[in-house]
């Protein structure tokens, strides 16, 4: 079945209006026609039974059923050094099928992409339309957040309270990612930081140690920054029961 996704209030009406670029994706890519049934998803976990109910020149009406809810899913968010090139939009896009909630863009000591403030604004309006997308295809029924580029410590101290704070370093070899993911504990949150091409710097390494972070490795190889977010991810999926 398709499915469209469309920000909906609490409680969800019995009928939605579909304007602008939406209208225009159901009708000219999606390419649906009065009386077809979709799927609906709110981005926070939601997902209804719908069909289109009447088409105008301007709106699309589109009926909702009953609401079928996801389960909660764990806080797993990845602080990612900025990178070069569209590296960021392939970790955002797999990194939403491997079951990443929030995405946190950060510059770094290393990071060689340096975004001024409207450029930022303009990158998170496409990041984010990035992983709609791969919620929808994936069927996701929950859309990652992607934060607005920052600092490397302030969206660190930017986190939710209790959350597990994780750094991979390839100066450490003793304590494997998987471990220390079990460690934290079921449903914990759990935040992970992978530096840009360069890596991290030692001294952020430290400060973000300081904020009570915990370095891990995943083996010997060194990965590319985009190749490391998604093994990781895989990773953590995995031993939460949501992959293989």
């Amino acid at each position: 079945m398709v499915r469209l996704f469309a920000p909906l209030p609490e409680p969800a009406p019995a009928e939605v209006e579909l304007t602008g670029e939406r209208r225009h994706y159901l009708l000219h890519v999606l390419r649906l026609e009065e009386g077809d049934a979709l799927e609906v998803f709110d981005g926070k976990g939601r997902a209804f039974e719908a069909r289109v109910a009447h088409v105008t020149p301007d709106v699309v009406r589109v009926t909702l059923g009953t609401a079928r809810v996801a389960p909660p899913r764990r806080e797993v968010s990845i602080l990612q050094g900025l990178p070069k090139g569209d590296k960021l939009e392939l970790v955002l896009q797999k990194g939403t099928e491997l079951g990443a909630t929030a995405f946190h863009p950060v510059a770094t000591a290393r990071s060689v992409v340096k975004l001024e403030p409207k450029r930022a604004e303009e990158r998170t309006s496409r990041w984010t339309k990035i992983v709609e997308e791969a919620a929808r295809q994936c069927r996701r029924n929950d859309v990652p957040r992607v934060a607005t580029p920052a600092p490397l410590l302030d969206a660190a101290r930017s986190l939710t309270a209790g959350t597990v704070l994780l750094v991979l370093d390839e100066e450490e070899s003793a304590v494997p990612l998987g471990e220390a993911f079990r460690a934290a504990g079921a449903g914990t949150a759990v935040a992970l930081v992978i530096g840009p091409e360069g890596g991290l710097a030692r001294e952020e390494v430290d400060a973000l140690m300081a904020l009570g972070a915990r370095p891990v490795t995943l083996g010997k190889r060194i990965l590319r920054t985009e190749t490391a977010a998604l093994a990781a991810l895989a990773v953590m999926m995995h031993l939460d029961g949501e992959l293989g």
